[in-house]
């Protein structure tokens, strides 16, 4: 039953009662949406500090014969003394000494006479090209494997986050949870400033993403709920750019303060000040109301529709106090049949939550790789990372203009491909075409980016309302897997530099082609019953 108020003559919902009494969109979303858009931000710094606090650093073996006291990186005798691989010079292996005489150098040159070039052996001490990573401090040299476990780490206390973020939420409310999550993002980043060792850096990795990682959903679900319905594709599009920029950034912060404890301190210390939240936004009104916070709720309500420049009625107010809570004992549903043996069941629904985590899994997966290997381009890391977040922002405002014109398959499809194409392009593209090579990598991020944004409301709108953030929430959860592996893509460039972009490649395919066995969702009515999800289509 849908819950109506006379006002005038017309019967009014909930929903157009609150637009009526607020505004959809005014003043008050707008300094709200604006000052929401800066903790969106700050999660961002944790998508991508550790890519620069844990790079891997460009070292090789020291060679005493040859080094002086103060090594030179790349001297003009490298190759005599240092095999060569496909991709510059081998770091963890050098020519074995066949003389232990210094003096067979001729001035400052290392002759390969010195040097029996059929066989190597491993380094026992290093040279850097520079020194301003953990992988310095801790030792983590010829490690590539241990190195990427800060990534992955990071994203596994992502998958964590949305359990915790979820529950204090829904319990707290959206304006706690981010002075909660933004304090814990701040104070995790202080003290992993200070580690002492490698195992420490990792822990408050993961630490901070699993009680921090919820500002940006907290953030998000708070400016979402406080738009109207026409405005809530906008409303996502903005926060999704500002959490792109905050990972632009972290690359223009990294570019000068380049030494991973300043950076780290530089990055997290101002996070603190998501702390004044708390005084400075108010909670979420369609919170407080689904809470039976009355006085909270009409205190809010008056404020929003004031600085709105509108007058809440009588009975507007009274039944907007009332509405949710009569509706949800009105919905109140005695399922004897859990919601598994439902989906169990139904082999439209088991088919479908087979295929979404796949996407989500192969999103996360691409997007987050494509930034993690961005660092590993021609050309300066900084510029490279800063340009591959950048272009997330165009990706997901051309999403909000095709979803609704084309379709939400023909976008997501389209996305894909192109991802597809331009990634498996990538891997042959020779290292001494720069311009071509990085028009392809920003391109595969555009269409990703905009795939990101397209799937969160395709997702929703092919699972009943009843269990829909459930499902959502399942298939967002499934897809933490992508992002906990993309980590451990780079050190597979050991064996053949493409390989990260062909795995991006053949995953984009996999869920392109599952896009195929789902239905088109454009115009259609929400589905509030698994009936009604697995008619979608039929008709």
């Amino acid at each position: 039953m849908t819950e109506s108020v006379s006002v005038g003559e017309s019967k009014l919902d909930f929903e157009t009662v609150l637009n009526n009494a607020v505004g959809e969109f005014g003043k008050y979303q707008l300094i709200s949406i604006l000052l929401l858009a800066i903790p969106a931000a700050c999660s961002g710094f944790m998508a991508g500090d550790y890519i620069f606090t844990a790079a891997r650093l460009p070292h090789r073996c020291a060679v005493p014969l040859c080094d002086g006291l103060e090594p030179e990186y790349l001297p003009d005798w490298i190759s005599n003394a240092i095999p060569e691989t496909a991709t510059g010079i081998d770091e963890c292996n050098r020519y074995i000494n066949i003389t232990d005489n210094s003096n067979t150098t001729l001035g400052d040159v290392c002759p390969a006479i010195m040097f029996d070039r059929n066989r190597t052996e491993s380094c026992d001490s290093f040279v850097f090209e520079r020194t301003n990573t953990v992988v310095y401090d801790f030792n983590l040299q010829c490690q590539e494997w241990r190195r990427a476990l800060a990534g992955t780490f990071n994203s596994i206390g992502g998958m964590v986050a949305l359990i915790i973020a979820g529950y204090i939420s829904d319990n707290l409310g959206r304006r706690m949870s981010i002075v909660f999550f933004g304090f814990n993002e701040a104070l995790t980043g202080l003290v992993r400033a200070f580690s002492v060792n490698y195992a420490m850096y990792v822990a408050f990795q993961f630490l901070q993403t699993a009680i921090g990682g919820g500002i940006y959903s907290a953030s998000y679900i708070l400016a979402t709920e406080l738009v109207g319905p026409k405005y809530r594709v906008l409303t996502s599009a903005t926060m999704s750019s500002a959490f792109a920029a905050g990972q632009m950034i972290v690359g223009l912060v990294a570019s000068v303060v380049t030494e991973w404890r300043h950076l780290t301190l530089v990055l997290f210390c101002p996070v603190f000040l998501t702390v004044f939240y708390y005084w400075i936004v108010h909670e979420s009104h369609r919170w407080l109301l689904s809470k039976n916070k009355q006085e909270q709720a009409r205190a809010t309500l008056n404020h929003v529709a004031g600085v709105n420049g509108r007058t809440i009625l009588i009975a507007e107010m009274e039944f907007l106090l009332t509405a949710i809570p009569r509706k949800m004992e009105a919905n109140k549903i005695d399922t004897k049949t859990p919601l598994l043996i439902r989906v169990v069941k139904s082999h439209v629904m088991l088919r479908r939550c087979c295929i979404t985590p796949v996407w989500w899994i192969t999103t996360t997966f691409i997007y987050y790789g494509l930034s993690i290997n961005s660092v590993s381009l021609s050309g300066n890391m900084y510029l490279n990372y800063v340009a591959t977040a950048a272009v997330e922002i165009p990706g997901y405002w051309t999403a909000v203009l095709v979803l609704d014109r084309v379709g939400r398959k023909v976008t997501l499809f389209t996305g894909y491909m192109l991802c597809a194409i331009c990634c498996i392009s990538f891997a042959f593209i020779p290292n001494n075409m720069y311009g071509l090579s990085l028009a392809l990598y920003l391109t595969g991020k555009f269409s990703i980016a905009a795939v990101f944004t397209s799937l969160y409301l395709y997702t929703s709108e092919l699972y009943p309302t009843r269990h829909r953030h459930s499902f959502l929430g399942y298939s967002s959860m499934m897809g933490r897997i992508g992002s906990i592996i993309s980590p451990l893509t780079p050190p597979l460039m050991v064996y053949w530099s493409g390989i990260p972009s062909m795995l991006f490649g053949a995953m984009a395919v996999i869920s392109a082609v599952l896009l195929l066995s789902q239905p088109e969702t454009l115009g259609t009515k929400l589905p509030d019953t698994i009936e009604d999800a697995e008619l979608l289509g039929s008709a």
